[in-house]
């Protein structure tokens, strides 16, 4: 089985990391991205998911991150 991280920042949609064989090694990649974006001020709203081959949600490792907007 091979395992992507996908995410959607700000509306903007993206592939993280594909082709990830060794689900432990996905979900220290999914933990990394999730505490980069949930550090980082340009980002309003976010989620983060590890999916396989069929796109679908692997361990419920589906992370949304929201921030209010600074002004």
């Amino acid at each position: 089985m091979k395992y992507a991280i996908i995410k959607v920042i700000n509306g903007n949609y993206s592939i993280h990391a594909e082709g990830i064989t060794v689900l432990t090694n996905a979900k220290t990649q999914f933990h990394g991205l999730c505490q980069t974006l949930w550090n980082a001020p340009d980002v309003i709203s976010a989620t983060v998911k590890i999916v396989d081959e069929n796109l679908d949600c692997v361990e419920d490792y589906k992370e949304c991150i929201t921030h209010t907007a600074q002004t």
